[in-house]
């Protein structure tokens, strides 16, 4: 691939510097972060000492203190005067954040210049790891799903395409095949995340309510559902604290959020109703049984198709940009997102179709005084070009 993503040239600034932070690049599966590395690699003149966990068996616990040890032996014996270390799938060496605060320590008292970059298939295990023994030694490089005007410069793929199949590089080899790039999206992506990623963390007593949780907010993205609601279309089902545990699991994984109902007051905010909305709408497209031609010739299919990736669009710039993306409703009236960014809010309603009621719009302006309103779709900015503006640039 011979595109080059914008985390690559945020990671060389970083490692130019003199200050010393390891620096983590987290993000969902499949995105390309072993891609930027090889990359990096590639076309930087650094020495580099790469090492990757996938050879090494889980139970190794000194297998990350003898890569580091390498790693110093090649730096003593060149003429560099720092090392780049490179640890991939770092999150499949147990109790690996507890070895890399060892050696990082160690290389700080011995003055030793060796700067160090993480990375790995699960973003909840290198989060975890980072946040209980790497305080105060680390920086994190996001790394989310790919946005049109990235996927378009890599594969040269239009607006109507990106809507359908996503942000996901790795699977635009076989969209011509969409039965396969189906099949690809559900067991390469969807199970290795929640089985691999969320159950081997986390203790969930209920896995197949996990699952089920997933797929309903999948085909129901872009929806407000009560978990109520939810409840009642479960066979395995719990209770509304566990399904909303469970929804943060999924949120942390980078697939699927549930948006909070907009309100000035935050209790009111965390006790509404969730809006599901998936991080890339590639996974709603691949639990529908249409397939993207039958999807385009129906037009309020299309519309929701859509409207999800518009939504894709903003809740993963709202990651990177400190941006917070409600909805708001108040009996009939609602908005379908509201972006605030420190004390400014922006209320924009996504027209895809016809005859959609506009009316929310103006409750709202009336209500709260947005600093603007839009209109994505029909009699606004068209949804083609809405999704080459990065949000933060409406502020």
């Amino acid at each position: 691939m011979k595109y080059i993503k914008s985390e690559y040239y945020l990671l060389k600034k970083r490692l130019r510097e003199k200050r010393k932070l390891i620096q983590a690049i987290v993000g969902p599966r499949q995105v390309g972060k072993t891609t930027l590395i090889t990359q990096f690699m590639q076309n930087e003149k650094y020495l580099f000492h790469f090492a990757s966990a996938d050879s090494a068996e889980q139970s190794d616990v000194f297998w990350i203190s003898q890569q580091w040890e390498e790693a110093r032996i090649k730096l003593k014996l060149s003429k560099s005067k720092q090392l780049i270390l490179i640890i991939d799938e770092i999150q499949k060496i147990s109790a690996w954040s507890e070895f890399v605060k060892k050696e990082w320590d160690n290389d700080t008292r011995n003055q030793t210049n060796i700067k160090v970059i993480i990375l790995g298939s699960s973003s909840l295990l290198i989060y975890q790891g980072l946040t209980e023994s790497l305080a105060g030694r680390f920086e994190i490089i996001n790394m989310g799903h790919w946005s049109f005007t990235e996927i378009n410069k890599a594969f040269n793929i239009s607006e109507e395409q990106f809507v359908w199949f996503g942000g996901f590089p790795g699977a635009y080899s076989l969209i011509k095949d969409e039965a396969r790039w189906k099949d690809y999206i559900r067991n390469s992506l969807i199970e290795a995340t929640v089985a691999k990623d969320i159950l081997m963390l986390y203790s969930v007593k209920k896995p197949a309510l996990l699952k089920r949780l997933f797929d309903l907010g999948c085909l129901y993205s872009g929806q407000i559902i009560s978990y109520n609601k939810i409840l009642g279309q479960l066979q395995d089902a719990g209770n509304t604290v566990t399904l909303s545990h469970y929804l943060n699991l999924l949120d942390k994984a980078g697939i699927i959020t549930g948006l909070q109902k907009y309100s000035i007051q935050p209790f009111r905010q965390k006790a509404s109703s969730p809006k599901f909305q998936t991080y890339n709408s590639a996974f709603t497209s691949a639990l529908m049984e249409e397939n993207f031609k039958e999807v385009k010739s129906k037009p309020e299919k299309w519309g929701r198709a859509v409207e999800i990736a518009i939504g894709a669009h903003l809740i993963n710039h709202a990651k990177v940009e400190n941006i917070k993306v409600f909805y708001w409703r108040h009996v009939n009236l609602e908005v379908d997102f509201v972006l605030k960014y420190k004390e400014q809010i922006i209320a924009l309603e996504v027209k895809s179709g016809k005859g959609k009621n506009v009316k929310g719009l103006a409750a709202f302006n009336s209500q709260f005084h947005p600093k603007k309103i839009l209109n994505v779709g029909r009699d606004g900015i068209a949804w083609e070009e809405f999704l080459k503006i990065n949000p933060i640039d409406l502020f």
